[in-house]
């Protein structure tokens, strides 16, 4: 079976394997190695992150701004933990979840995990609609379908991971030159209240499920399970584990991250926060960087829209698949029919209720916030207990360090979870009740 081949080959003899005798890799070998952090990047990135960095800064200026130093440390510590018993069991980490403690968990896991990606696909294809909408003036839905074709095509073709990987490197690339480009046009940050906003770390009040919110987004468990499939496909060996690559994929996704969510925290800082503007959809953006943009503005938002949300559809829609197969012991192969036939149900699912919607399916939204919420904490929990297990480390030197880091990490998670469960649950009840 094809999930078999894949876990396989990415699983070596730990009874013959000697980190200390794996030989470091130069920059430029990094560099080939790297590459599920840039996708996992792009998943992260879509309009509703945009939307809350966006708020962020808006609503608080640069006082939140110490926000990226949390998500340094966790987003790099989900991801290595995760990486480190990928490589020492030979297993991602769902399939790793089923053989320590069973096919319940894994699959109440992954299906969690898949529908969580599953509503986030939503918010997703409106983006992408919009980000059209805003470069051609064509309809949003057009917009969207035109783009859903081209998905489609990068699904079926052959060297799906590669094309994946390259279309989302693109997508992250066309969100940080308009970002930076809205920076500049708008004056540039002030240095001094950007050092101040790092240092003082306050939470004003009301911010406290915002701050959140943005950390779990931009920080998340999910992340670091979905890369263990996704370094399945880029054929990473245990070596890899030692020889720098792990680290430097890790560390580019979260820097990658934090360029990009914390320059939209800025332009809302400069631009918005002095005029007490707050935003509730990123379209807007586009309409209120018109005095530093010009006519400029709508195609700007508009290469930034297309760019976050066709990566995190394209990412996001293919991790819900993967994750919902491995919780079952399915294929989990890019390539796989599973995958590829799975991902256009889910998104022709989408695109059906979004255009019901008019394009704004809240109620769905908190649904999927809901299922994060609940799917997060349970997978971390299992993770948090696989790298203190001393069979998953057996004939290596326990990484202390990273598993303090891990279990103070998940228990802030644990934090997140019970706030965003106060704030979505009756949101989430109001929407239903008002439908009826």
């Amino acid at each position: 079976m094809e999930n078999s081949k894949t876990i396989n080959s990415i699983s070596t003899g730990q009874e013959t394997f000697d980190p200390s005798k794996v030989k470091k890799l130069t920059f430029l070998q990094i560099l080939k190695r790297i590459g599920p952090g840039i996708i996992l990047t792009g998943v992260v990135i879509g309009p509703g992150n945009i939307t809350t960095s966006a708020m962020l800064g808006a609503d608080y200026g640069y006082r939140m701004i110490w926000l990226i130093i949390p998500i340094f440390f966790m987003g790099i510590t989900f991801m290595l933990t995760t990486y480190r018993i990928s490589m020492l069991t030979g297993m991602p980490i769902l399939h790793a979840i089923r053989h320590y403690y069973g096919k319940a968990a894994s699959g109440f896991v992954g299906v969690a995990l898949f529908l969580a990606c599953l509503f986030f696909t939503l918010g997703n294809v409106t983006g992408t609609g919009a980000g059209m909408n805003l470069i051609f003036g064509i309809d949003w839905k057009i917009g969207a379908l035109v783009m859903l074709v081209i998905l489609f095509y990068c699904y079926f073709s052959k060297g799906v991971y590669s094309k994946v990987e390259k279309g989302i490197l693109v997508c992250i690339l066309g969100m940080i030159l308009a970002f930076y480009a809205t920076l500049v046009a708008s004056g540039g940050p002030d240095f001094g209240e950007i050092g101040k906003g790092l240092t003082h770390w306050t939470l004003p009040e009301g911010s406290l499920t915002a701050a959140l919110a943005y950390i779990s987004t931009n920080a998340a468990v999910t992340a670091g399970i979905y890369g263990t499939y996704l370094g399945a496909e880029k054929k990473w060996k245990k070596e890899d584990l030692f020889n720098g690559a792990m680290l430097a994929d890790a560390i580019a996704h979260i820097i990658t991250v934090i360029l990009i969510s914390g320059s939209i925290i800025l332009v809302g800082a400069i631009v918005l926060h002095p005029q007490g503007i707050s935003i509730k959809a990123p379209a807007q953006l586009g309409e209120l960087l018109v005095p530093f943009l010009g006519n400029a503005a709508k195609y700007v938002m508009g290469v930034a829209l297309l760019g976050a949300g066709f990566s995190s559809l394209l990412g996001n829609t293919q991790r819900g698949m993967v994750l919902l197969s491995a919780g079952f012991n399915k294929e989990v192969g890019l390539e796989s029919k599973t995958i590829r036939w799975g991902c256009v149900v889910c998104l022709v699912a989408a695109c059906a209720i979004c255009f019901s919607y008019g394009g704004s399916p809240t109620q769905l939204i908190f649904l999927a916030n809901v299922a994060t919420a609940i799917a997060t904490p349970v997978a971390g929990l299992f993770i948090v207990l696989m790298i203190w297990k001393s069979e998953v480390n057996d004939g290596m030197k326990p990484p202390r360090l990273l598993q303090i880091c891990m279990t103070v990490s998940y228990l802030f998670a644990l934090v997140m979870t019970a706030s965003a469960l106060s704030n979505y649950v009756p949101k989430l009840i109001t929407s239903i009740t008002s439908l009826f």
